[in-house]
This record gives C-alpha cells, structure tokens and sequence, in this order.
C-alpha cells in the first residue's frame, strides 16, 4: 500500500490516468452507439463498373469527380455526392427518380433506367467517395417482424403532416410535394427515411433506430392491406375532396329540382 500510495505523485500516474479514461470512453461509446444496417460489400470491379456508368450518365450534373456543378448563372445543377452513401443512390436510382427527365422542383418517381446490377454499380462507386448511409439489411425490411402499432404513432407524429394519415401524399410549397407512400418497396421506404430525399428530413439511427423503422415499414403495409374503412377514399386527402363531391353532388340535385319546378310551373 505504501508504494501505490508513494507513486499517486508519479509524473506519468496523470497520463495513464488520462489514457484509462479514453479506453474506457471508447468502449462505453462503441457498446452504446447505433447499430449500423448495412447489407453490401462492394469490390473493386463493382466500383469501376459504377464508376463507367456514373460517367456516362451522371457526371454532366454532378461532375466528373461527383463534386457537384453549378451553371454560368450560380445554380447548381447537381450536387455533391461525396458522403451521400448507397442508400441514396440506391433509392435515387432504383426508384427512378435519377438521372433526372427533365429539371424541376423536385425529381418524379418514374420507371427506373437501370437495372438492379447497374444501380448496385452506382451505389459502389459513389459508396467509395465517402462514407455514408448503406443499403439496409433484409432483418429491418422484414414488415412481419415489425409493429404496425408502434410504426404507425411514429408515422403520425413524424411522416402525416407531409405525407397524409392514410400516406396518400400532400402539396408543399413552390411546386414540391410530399409522394404517397403506399405500395412501395419496403427497402425504399427504409432508405427515404434515413438518407432525407428531397425536402424529407433525416432520420438516422439516433432519430429512429433500425426497429423504429421497420415498424413504420409495418404499418405502410398494413395500411395498404387494410385499405379505406370508410369506403371509397376520395383520394385520402381530406377534408379538400370530401366537400367537393359534397357540394357537387348537392348542387347537382338543387339545379335539377330547380329546372324540374320551373318547368312544371310553365
């Protein structure tokens, strides 16, 4: 005891001191931090394949090293792509909303251009420029193992206000709008929420965990399996549609007994 207690004043005892604290920061971080979904290992020959088709069909919007392009004007064309991860491409691609048909405020889902080869290419080689969100693995994309009731209160407090109760999509501002979120792959229902297209926001493994998005991914499918409770939907959109047939079909009938009295008047 009285030599631990004579080397307390070492002049290292400060450092090792210090050095157990970061091992044991380091540790509490690694067994607490976000487990990590990812699915895909690339190799080499997928990264150049993906390189050779991000060439040919990317680079002129978002620059030959995917640094992103802005026009003489100071727009961009394209952004960067360094750091955006697979996933991105993965659902940019693979839903068809990349490459582009043609600029507006926001890019269309569309049948896609590629197929599943090329669009692994692409998320290869733009996986290799930083990293980034991956393509999740088929346990979170499980809508069996989810749980609608959990994914649909995540849903209504995170997702409804933009993408409707029912999921039927909405307006936004300046042209944009909020995409049904029905009938789609459970993958890309995954991706959208953790890589933010559009003018979505993020939510990463600290905003919602891997299970919190299955969950949602549950409930989309249960949503769609159950359908309209009330009958026919309208379109799910509220109140807007409901009034419109409402009023149409009641002024329908006031102008038709309006011409059937004034005819039986004459």
């Amino acid at each position: 005891m009285k030599a631990l207690a004579a080397r307390r004043h070492h002049p290292m005892a400060l450092l090792v001191i210090l050095l157990l604290a970061l091992v044991a920061t380091g540790g509490l971080y690694a067994a607490f931090q976000p487990r990590v979904a990812q699915a895909e290992t690339y190799t080499q020959e997928d990264i150049a394949e993906g390189e050779a088709l991000f060439l040919a069909n990317c680079a002129s919007c978002h620059g030959r090293n995917a640094e992103g392009q802005m026009d003489p004007d100071g727009q961009t064309t394209g952004p960067s792509l360094i750091g955006v991860g697979a996933a991105a491409v993965d659902f940019q691609v693979g839903t068809g909303r990349m490459p582009m048909q043609r600029s507006g405020a926001q890019a269309a889902r569309k049948p896609p251009q590629m197929n599943e080869e090329q669009t692994r290419q692409l998320a290869a080689y733009v996986a290799s420029l930083g990293p980034g969100p991956a393509v999740p693995v088929a346990e979170y994309l499980d809508a069996e193992a989810g749980d609608p009731v959990n994914g649909g209160e995540i849903f209504r407090i995170n997702c409804a206000m933009c993408h409707n109760a029912a999921g039927a999509g909405g307006a936004l501002t300046r042209g944009k709008y909020a995409p049904p979120v029905l009938g789609l792959e459970p993958k890309h229902v995954y991706e959208a929420m953790e890589t933010g297209p559009q003018n979505m926001p993020v939510f990463n493994d600290n905003n919602l965990t891997p299970e919190d998005k299955r969950d949602v991914i549950a409930y989309l499918d249960q949503l769609e399996e159950v359908g309209s409770p009330g009958g026919i939907s309208l379109g799910s959109l509220g109140p807007v549609t409901e009034g419109l047939y409402a009023w149409t079909i009641i002024l329908t009938l006031l102008t038709g007994c309006a011409v059937w009295l004034g005819a039986k008047a004459k």
